[in-house]
């Protein structure tokens, strides 16, 4: 399948990726309007604060990009950040292996062009009592292969079980139409995946997680990763709005720091769209964007 093959296919779901975008940018500064309880009850409510970022090919062509999108010290979000890319050009050997390695593609060398295109998104909130969370979908597509990928995963420092149950219902809904077999494949997928090893526990409480998605039906696939986003507003939202304004004390704030250095342990050593970001040339600020804006070590 040449690059030209998928032009329509590619525009459709980069064009979704920005729609998405912008309503998870819409509902965060709703939220932020809000009224909120609290030592930041009389601070302005936070706004995204937009720029473009380029990626550069190895002899400094174009090589895409896309716009990051930051709001720091909001009244609910201490640090959120929602960016979308699309970015295109041939693979570093370091890249190609890892692919080659883990998809088991021939012939990645004699003809190692990509493209790639998605949505990444990581909130730290002010609230230790509000979780916070992770979620992307993407696209990536090689002269050999293309396929999807994302999900979304909760990272709560203090932990409400009815949270994680809401949290993961409302998953298992968007993605039961697609076959019941899709929730629990996912969960299991995403429980694996964002476990941090050295410290033999999970990152947070879980959610779905896919990747190397291909069933050979684009459509479907599609669809299949644009309900993995579109769960993402109704699992999320609800959860911050019972908890930003609940009362916390240092002792929380504290538990709160710590648990983020679990969050930046795992997406400096372990995470897939941080190495490839980093290893493709893309704006290191945009890749390095999910990182808390303060945490502790003990």
């Amino acid at each position: 399948m040449g690059l030209g093959d998928m032009e329509t296919e590619k525009n459709e779901a980069s064009s979704w990726f920005r729609t998405l975008r912008d309503e998870i940018v819409k509902a965060f500064e709703n939220l932020e309007d809000s009224q909120v309880t609290g030592p930041l009850s009389d601070q302005p409510a936070g706004r995204f604060e937009v720029s473009e970022t380029k990626r550069s090919g190895d002899s400094g062509e174009d090589a895409g990009g896309g716009l990051m999108s930051v709001m720091r010290g909001g009244r609910v979000f201490e640090k959120v950040g929602v960016n979308i890319s699309t970015v295109y050009g041939t693979l570093g050997e370091r890249a190609q292996a890892a692919m080659m390695a883990r998809k088991g593609l021939a012939g990645m060398a004699d003809d190692p062009r990509f493209w790639a295109s998605g949505i990444s998104l990581v909130a730290h909130m002010q609230n230790p009592h509000a979780p916070a969370v992770h979620m992307n979908t993407r696209m990536f597509w090689t002269p050999h292969a293309w396929w999807f990928g994302g999900g979304s995963d909760l990272n709560p420092c203090l932990e409400y079980d009815e949270d994680t149950a809401h949290f993961h219902a409302t998953q298992k809904a968007w993605l039961d139409p697609h076959g019941e077999a899709h929730y629990p494949k996912l969960k299991a997928w995403a429980d694996e995946y964002f476990y941090i090893p050295h410290r033999h526990r999970a990152r947070g409480v879980g959610g779905v997680f896919m990747d190397d998605h291909c069933s050979g039906d684009w459509v479907a696939d599609f669809k299949l990763t644009q309900d993995l986003g579109n769960a993402f507003l109704p699992a999320y939202v609800p959860l911050v709005e019972k908890r930003k304004g609940t009362q916390w004390n240092d002792a929380d704030k504290d538990a709160q720091l710590v648990h983020r250095g679990l969050y930046a342990e795992y997406n400096l050593v372990y995470d897939r769209g941080t190495k490839f970001g980093l290893e493709t040339g893309h704006d290191a600020n945009a890749v390095l964007m999910s990182l808390p804006p303060l945490a502790k070590w003990v």
